[in-house]
């Protein structure tokens, strides 16, 4: 038995630009509402402060807040690094011909 494949090859669709822009208009509203959500997580942390008289409970809770507040602050920059790269790949994408068809 041959192991080729019986199913005929499937024209690939070329993304154009207007989804390279429609995903990084999508990821730089996120990382926008991350922003926020990183600004407002400080703020409340910092005006409600852990009173424990354990100092496990007192080093879990902090912990906790760092651990929540870089992963608010990832999301951000995640985000912001992939919308700025669609960006650059959507004007990239308006000042390149696309190819020719090769039938």
């Amino acid at each position: 038995m041959s192991d080729t494949n019986s199913t005929p090859p499937v024209d690939e669709r070329r993304k154009g630009p207007l989804s390279f822009l429609s995903g990084s208009l999508t990821s730089l509203l996120l990382a926008w509402l991350s922003l926020g959500l990183s600004k407002r997580m400080v703020l409340y942390f910092a005006e409600h402060p852990p009173h424990y008289s354990s100092a496990i409970a007192q080093s879990i809770a902090s912990a906790l807040k760092t651990l929540l507040t870089g992963m608010c602050f990832l999301a951000t920059f995640s985000f912001a690094f992939i919308g700025l790269g669609l960006a650059l790949v959507f004007l990239r994408s308006l000042f390149t011909g696309r190819p020719a068809d090769p039938a």
